[in-house]
């Protein structure tokens, strides 16, 4: 490097997204700015990254628009052999000098998401949303209390929520009602 900070912007497209072989993204258009600052010993590289990536949503399995905004950050030292030290301390071989961001980038994405992936309420796929209701458990005389769009708690009614709730969680639940 010949400066002390230097920026470097990236575009993750489909591209991107198909040949990284990674499971839980296919498609995508991510911005990404690097900024790596140059320290006696190191290289500090810190990544924003924005954008939108397409995703199945568990539920229904349709694809949807996730959007992407997030920070990470990396230090690159040089050293013997190849080793990452840390999630954030890599070591790569003096005799090499550069290093692939590729998986990388991919992953600052990919630990961007949530863990479940599902539409807004009332989003997925009607016709999967009737198979699933169709073909999910549910105990005797709860027909109304099955509703995909609500994100939480399927097949269950709010009676047997409560049926095992401390009774001194009442004055609380009275509150809740009261505003």
């Amino acid at each position: 490097m010949k400066q002390d900070v230097q920026e470097i912007t990236y575009l993750l497209d489909n591209h991107f997204f198909t040949n990284i072989e990674g499971e839980d993204i296919q498609k995508g258009k991510v911005n990404v700015l690097l900024t790596v600052t140059k320290a006696s010993n190191a290289f500090n590289l810190a990544f924003k990254l924005q954008g939108t990536v397409v995703i199945p949503c568990d539920r229904c399995l349709d694809n949807m628009d996730f959007p992407v905004d997030t920070t990470a950050r990396l230090i690159v030292k040089f050293g013997k052999d190849y080793a990452e030290e840390s999630d954030e301390i890599i070591i790569i071989p003096e005799t090499e000098g550069a290093i692939n961001l590729a998986w990388f980038l991919y992953e600052f994405v990919a630990l961007s998401l949530p863990i479940k992936h599902i539409h807004a309420p009332g989003k997925c796929n009607k016709q999967m949303s009737t198979q699933l209701k169709k073909h999910t458990a549910k105990a005797e005389g709860d027909e109304d209390d099955f509703n995909l769009d609500d994100g939480e708690n399927i097949g269950v009614s709010d009676d047997d929520l409560n049926d095992d709730i401390d009774p001194r969680w009442d004055a609380l639940r009275e509150l809740k009602d009261k505003q």
